[in-house]
């Protein structure tokens, strides 16, 4: 097999775009000289993708898994047609080709760093395991890592589930804490508002930019239980609740708390109709981060301008050298941050 390192010849269709744009990818098993595949054995769906799938669904579990089931078939991959995510993934490493630059051998237990809408993905089991209820998903299979595709061995000593859950989302605090050192280095600490603070994305986006120098964090939530978990966790110097699709009400919840709006805000809820609030809860000058599938990026370029919004917005792209770790080290060393985490996956009581 030629193999390209961005994975062009896995493209059955359209030929000449990128995976992650092409409708079907092979997903055969064969490895090319700079390939690694890996069993699989277990998913990661990204939220978006989730909420999107159960919601229309009626939360039918066997439906949801059905559903999943053909776009893995048709696609060659998992990769949502409505929201055009996916996820990631966790496995063991069975076949290196001669030439992968990944530094992998058989036998390493990986988590891949890649979305799985450009990953070459098959399963073999049915998901039987999987009941269609949850964002994580044991499976059998295998899937395919390209020369310029990314993957980080499970830490030791961390259930894999846990690892994965953070993985899934690593690059969020990596991004906060840029935008947030950015600020300090040019002697501003900065006020933090990070919309969905309770989740996976937002908590360590919290975390992230206290550690960096904020001067105040900020963490909006649409429920009550949702803020005492937060409080709870000690991750925000302020909690407030706010629904993120009302405009004017998340911009009056920010103002109330901070006295104005945010220097720097982080989108990290899985539902659509955010842009605009997150917009108008920001300082002129400020940072707009982001960070959900679920974003309508047209919307956010044109309610900016109809705002007459002089704000930085960007795309978290879930890649920043040294992500991984930089995750990981959060986990570790925030109890309230790991209670958060295992509270969400029903390990323990938030």
């Amino acid at each position: 097999m030629t193999s390209s390192p961005v994975g062009l010849h896995r493209v059955l269709r359209p030929r000449g775009v990128l995976p992650q744009a092409a409708e079907r990818l092979d997903a055969s098993p064969r490895v090319g000289p700079d390939e690694v595949r890996v069993a699989v054995e277990r998913l990661n769906l990204d939220a978006a993708s989730f909420r999107q799938l159960s919601t229309a669904h009626g939360g039918d579990g066997d439906a949801v898994r059905a559903a999943v089931l053909e776009i893995i078939r048709s696609r060659g991959k998992m990769q949502n047609p409505v929201t055009g995510s996916g996820g990631m993934l966790i496995g063991t490493v069975d076949e290196v080709g001669p030439r992968s630059p990944l530094g992998l051998k058989p036998g390493d237990r990986v988590a891949t760093l890649v979305s799985l809408t450009l990953t070459p993905l098959a399963v073999t089991d049915g998901l039987a395991g999987w009941d269609g209820r949850s964002e994580q998903v044991p499976c059998a299979g295998h899937a395919i890592l390209f020369g310029r595709s990314i993957a980080a061995a499970l830490p030791e000593g961390m259930d894999p589930e846990l690892a994965l859950a953070v993985f899934d989302v690593c690059g969020a605090p990596a991004l906060a804490r840029r935008v947030v050192k950015g600020y300090t280095e040019r002697g501003a600490a900065p006020t933090v508002v990070v919309i969905g603070g309770a989740g996976k994305s937002g908590s360590l986006a919290l975390a992230a930019a206290r550690r960096s120098g904020a001067a105040r964090t900020v963490g909006v939530v649409p429920v009550e239980p949702e803020a005492a978990a937060l409080r709870r966790a000690g991750l925000a110097d302020a909690v407030t609740l706010a629904d993120a699709r009302d405009p004017v009400a998340l911009s009056a919840a920010v103002g109330a708390v901070l006295g104005g709006p945010a220097d720097v805000t982080v989108v990290c809820v899985d539902v659509p109709g955010c842009e605009h609030g997150a917009i108008l809860a920001t300082a002129a000058g400020g940072t707009v981060i982001f960070f959900s599938m679920a974003t309508n990026f047209a919307a956010a370029a044109l309610g900016a301008e109809g705002l007459a919004a002089d704000v930085t917005m960007l795309i978290g792209n879930g890649y920043v050298p040294g992500h991984a770790d930089y995750a990981l080290d959060l986990l570790r060393s925030e109890p309230g941050l790991r209670a958060l985490f295992q509270a969400r996956m029903g390990r323990l009581a938030p």
